[in-house]
C-alpha cells in the first residue's frame, strides 16, 4: 500500500518511513504538543497498535517496499468536544443535556436529605436542615466559584489546542484548590455558630442547623475536589461523565441517608455525613478517570508546582467567580434572615427545593456556555460566541416558560413528600404558593442572568459578573428590610424576584460592554467590519 493508495482518515497524518532497513529507525513525532520516539519497522513493534500516554494511538501500514506510520488522535473525538465547530445551538443542547439530568439528580438527592429528615426525625429537624441552605450556598457556592474559575483556563487552552497549557492549568488549579480549601474549613468553622445567632435561626432547631452545617463545613474538601474535577472535565467539553459520577453519588447519599438516618439513629448529623461522604467517593472517581482515560488533561511529574503566571492568570478568574456566588449567597442568607421571622422555615424549605429542582436547566444553559465562550475565545472566534448567546437566549425563552408552568403543577404534590401525615399541608400550602407562584413570573430574567454572567466569565471577565452578583445582595437586602419592617412574608418572598430583575438589567448591560471591549481588542479590523 502506497502513500497515495492510503484511505483519508481524519485526525491522521501519514509518516514515510525514512530508512527500510533492518536497524531500528526512530521517526520523532508530534503527538499533542509532546515528541514520542518510535520504531518503525514491523519487528520493533510489540503490538500492530500502541497507545501514547497522550491517547495517540500508532499503527504500522506496509507493502512489500515501504513502511508507514498512522498516526491517530482519537481522544479528542471520543472523550472530548470541541464546541468550536457546528452549529451552535445543536452543539449548545447537546452539551447542556447531561448537565440538566446532573443537576437535576443533585437536586434529587438534596431532596432525599431533606425529605428522609422531615419523615424519620421531624419536622423540626427539616426546618434545621432548611435554615442552613443559605449557608451552604455560601460555602460551596463559593468552592463552586473558586474552581469554576480555575477551569476557565483550561477551556481556553483546550480551545486553543495548547495541550502542555492544559496539563498546566490542571496541576496548578488543584495546588490552588488546596489552600483554598484550609482556608474555607477554617474559617467556616469558626465563624457558624455567630453566623447562625446572627440569622435569627429559632431557638428549638439552633442546635440541629449547628451540627448539619458543622459537619459539612468539615468535610468541605469532598465538596471542592468534585467540583473541580467535574469544571476541569466540561472545561475539555466532557459533559456525561460528571454525569455518570453525579448519579453514581445521589444513589449512595440515599443509601446512607437511609442507613445512618433510620437504623443507626443519627438524625442530621447522618443526612450531613451522607452527602460529605457520597461527594469524597465521587471526587477520588473523577481523578481516577481523568488519570486512566483522559491523559489530555493528567499533569506529568514535571507540571506539580505552582506557576507564577497560571496562578495569577486563575485567581483573575476564580476569585470574582467565588465572590460573586458569595455576594449573592450573602443576599440569600438576608433573605432567610427575614423568612424566620414568619414561623414558615418549614414550608418555605419544601417549596425552595421544588423551586431549585425545576429551574436546573438554567443553571446548566450557564455551565454550558461557560465552556463554550471559553473554548472559542481561546480560538479567537468572537462571531460564534454572539451566535451562541443568541442560540442560548432563544431557548431559554421556552424554557422558563415551561418550568413556570412545572413547578405550579408539581407543588402540592411534591409537598406532601417532606412530611408525615401528621403535619397538616394544606396549613404549609399557603405559604409554599406564595412564594413559587411569585418567582415563577421571574424565571425569564433569571435565565438571562446564567447567561450573560457565564459568557463574561468564559472570556476572562471576572469583575463585571461579581458586581451583577453586588446588585442582587443590594435589591435582597433592600427588600428584605422592607418586609421585615412591616411585616409581611409576600414581600420577603419578592426578595429573589427583585434580585433576579436588578441582576437580569446588569449583567445583560455588562455583556454589552464585554463584547465591544472584545471586539476592540482581539478582533481584526476587516473582520469587525465585514460583520457590521
Amino acid at each position: 500500500m502506497l502513500s497515495s493508495e492510503l484511505p483519508h482518515m481524519p485526525n491522521q497524518s501519514v509518516l514515510k518511513c525514512p530508512a527500510i532497513s533492518r536497524a531500528e529507525t526512530p521517526v520523532r513525532m508530534e503527538t499533542g504538543g509532546l515528541i514520542k520516539s518510535v520504531p518503525v519497522c514491523p519487528e520493533h513493534f510489540s503490538m500492530r497498535r500502541r497507545r501514547a500516554r497522550d491517547g495517540t494511538s500508532v499503527r504500522l501500514l506496509s507493502d512489500s517496499r515501504k513502511y508507514y506510520m498512522i498516526e491517530e488522535k482519537e481522544t479528542m473525538a471520543v472523550m472530548e468536544k470541541d464546541m468550536t465547530k457546528g452549529r451552535p445551538l445543536p452543539v449548545i443542547l447537546k452539551f447542556m443535556l447531561p448537565l440538566i439530568i446532573g443537576n437535576i439528580f443533585q437536586q434529587l438527592y438534596n431532596m432525599a436529605d431533606t425529605i428522609i429528615v422531615g419523615r424519620y426525625v421531624g419536622a423540626d429537624a427539616l426546618a434545621a436542615v432548611g435554615s442552613t441552605g443559605t449557608i451552604m450556598f455560601l460555602t460551596v457556592g463559593f468552592s463552586q466559584g473558586i474552581t469554576a474559575g480555575f477551569s476557565v483556563l483550561t477551556a481556553q487552552r483546550f480551545g486553543a489546542k495548547d495541550t502542555e497549557g492544559v496539563k498546566i492549568s490542571v496541576a496548578n488549579g488543584i495546588l490552588l484548590s488546596l489552600i483554598f480549601t484550609v482556608l474555607i474549613s477554617s474559617l467556616s468553622l469558626l465563624g457558624m455558630r455567630p453566623l447562625l445567632k446572627l440569622m435569627n435561626t429559632p431557638d428549638n432547631i439552633f442546635q440541629d442547623a449547628y451540627t448539619y452545617i458543622m459537619i459539612i463545613s468539615a468535610g468541605i474538601i469532598a465538596t471542592i475536589f468534585y467540583n473541580l474535577f467535574s469544571s476541569y472535565l466540561r472545561a475539555v467539553g466532557n459533559s456525561k461523565i460528571p454525569l455518570v459520577f453525579l448519579v453514581f453519588s445521589a444513589a449512595l447519599n440515599v443509601i446512607l441517608d437511609l442507613v445512618l438516618i433510620i437504623n443507626f439513629k443519627m438524625g442530621v448529623a447522618g443526612a450531613a455525613l451522607a452527602t460529605i461522604i457520597s461527594q469524597g467517593v465521587s471526587a477520588i472517581l473523577c481523578l481516577v478517570y481523568i488519570y486512566i482515560r483522559m491523559p489530555s488533561l493528567a499533569p506529568n511529574r514535571r507540571h506539580w508546582k505552582l506557576h507564577g503566571q497560571e496562578s495569577r492568570n486563575q485567581l483573575a478568574m476564580g476569585i470574582p467567580m467565588a465572590l460573586q456566588f458569595a455576594i449573592t449567597a450573602s443576599g440569600t442568607m438576608v433573605m432567610q434572615s427575614a423568612i424566620n421571622l414568619f414561623g414558615s422555615v418549614a414550608s418555605f424549605t419544601a417549596a425552595s427545593k421544588v423551586q431549585n429542582l425545576v429551574t436546573q436547566g438554567m443553571m446548566a444553559m450557564g455551565q454550558t456556555m461557560a465552556t463554550y465562550s471559553g473554548q472559542n475565545f481561546g480560538k479567537g472566534d468572537i462571531k460564534r460566541i454572539r451566535q451562541g448567546v443568541k442560540a442560548a437566549l432563544e431557548a431559554s425563552v421556552v424554557y422558563a416558560l415551561a418550568a413556570a408552568v412545572l413547578v405550579c403543577i408539581l407543588l402540592r404534590p411534591c409537598l406532601g413528600l417532606f412530611f408525615t401525615g401528621d403535619v397538616d399541608i394544606s396549613a404549609m400550602m399557603p405559604w409554599a404558593e406564595t412564594y413559587c407562584y411569585m418567582t415563577a413570573m421571574f424565571f425569564l430574567p433569571l435565565c438571562t442572568i446564567f447567561i450573560f454572567r457565564n459568557i463574561m466569565q468564559g472570556c476572562g471577565y471576572g469583575f463585571l459578573p461579581m458586581m451583577g452578583g453586588v446588585s442582587e445582595l443590594v435589591a435582597r437586602l433592600v427588600v428584605a428590610m422592607i418586609s421585615m419592617a412591616v411585616g409581611s412574608y409576600a414581600l420577603a418572598c419578592f426578595c429573589d424576584p427583585a434580585a433576579w430583575v436588578t441582576a437580569a438589567v446588569f449583567t445583560g448591560v455588562s455583556y454589552l460592554f464585554v463584547m465591544k471591549d472584545i471586539r476592540r481588542k482581539y478582533e481584526k479590523p476587516e473582520t469587525a467590519a465585514s460583520e457590521k
